[in-house]
């Protein structure tokens, strides 16, 4: 059966009539009378949350992918016909210069608390924003981070653009083959150590407690070295990294570092080489669509499963 998130292509027009919808953005209710017509997503898995739904038809671009990614033919062919608004972090006038009327993104993933682009900015220029649950913990909500949270957000973008029978049969399939994934398990031992390495040779950036890896590792049987680290994504101490000594290490895949340079830099440094998971060479590469919440955690789930597990 092919993967319900690469079913790109698909267009599902919602009535620009819907009836009042309401959905719950972070710490804000939202209330929609109509379906955005000119939306504009962030990032590369929030806009392939907007792909597996659809709705190229109601959007007039996207920003923030090639700046740190690089397209893989399936968003490259789902977002042909869309321009990208800017590389990286979009403006205040790059936003409301192409008409928006709704943005999809997130805390540091478009959006900075106390930046420039915020919902409170957008809003005098009629641009309603939805904002990436996972993201929610950079206003201080501390919440469970599973991929419940990306359900959330296929299912609220699905009320808020009319397509919510689509949603609910996605929602369905990724839990279908989570369940298929974890029946398949064979689980012997404790579950291994694992540590995310995202970026920086000084100190690692690393996916913490309320960070979607998090997530990913646990459902496949692991545990993040890193789980008592209360935040997201942030900065820690090689020392720590060591001293807790992981036995798989995720590789997170983007920008101009690539997956192999980041691991021959941990293969290579003395203070790191002894850690298990380098002299083992159990390395696991998540591109960063996968490792970020979209329709591509349950596959990377099942990546990390047979990491963890596999013969």
């Amino acid at each position: 059966m092919k993967p319900l998130f690469l079913t790109f292509g698909l267009t599902l027009m919602g009535s620009a009539a819907l009836a009042q919808a309401t959905v719950q953005s972070c710490d804000r209710e939202i209330t929609f009378d109509n379906v955005p017509q000119a939306a504009i997503s962030h990032d590369v898995n929030l806009t392939e949350m907007m792909l597996v739904l659809g709705l190229t038809d109601h959007m007039v671009g996207y920003t923030g992918i090639s700046g740190w990614n690089h397209l893989n033919p399936e968003i490259r062919a789902g977002v042909a016909e869309l321009p990208e608004l800017a590389e990286r972090y979009p403006t205040l006038e790059v936003l409301a210069g192409a008409d928006a009327d709704f943005f999809f993104a997130g805390w540091n993933y478009g959006m900075r608390v106390g930046g420039e682009v915020t919902p409170e900015t957008l809003d005098r220029f009629g641009i309603k924003v939805y904002e990436l649950t996972e993201s929610c913990i950079h206003l201080g909500m501390e919440q469970q981070v599973t991929l419940d949270l990306m359900y959330n957000d296929l299912r609220n973008l699905g009320i808020i653009f009319g397509v919510e029978p689509l949603a609910e049969e996605l929602i369905a399939g990724y839990e279908a083959e989570l369940n298929e994934i974890l029946a398949g398990l064979e689980t012997d031992g404790p579950a291994p150590r694992v540590f995310v390495y995202d970026s920086g040779e000084d100190t690692p950036f690393t996916a913490g407690h309320f960070a979607m890896p998090t997530a990913l590792i646990q459902a496949a049987g692991g545990v993040n070295i890193m789980d008592d680290f209360r935040e997201s994504w942030g900065t820690v101490s090689w020392e720590a990294v060591v001293e807790r000594d992981p036995e798989v290490v995720i590789i997170v895949n983007y920008g101009e570092v690539t997956a192999e340079q980041k691991m021959d830099f941990m293969r290579n440094n003395p203070a790191l080489s002894g850690i298990s998971a380098v002299q083992n060479d159990r390395f696991v590469v998540l591109d960063y669509v996968e490792a970020t919440p979209g329709p591509r955690n349950v596959a990377a789930v099942g990546r990390l499963a047979e990491a963890f597990w596999g013969e």
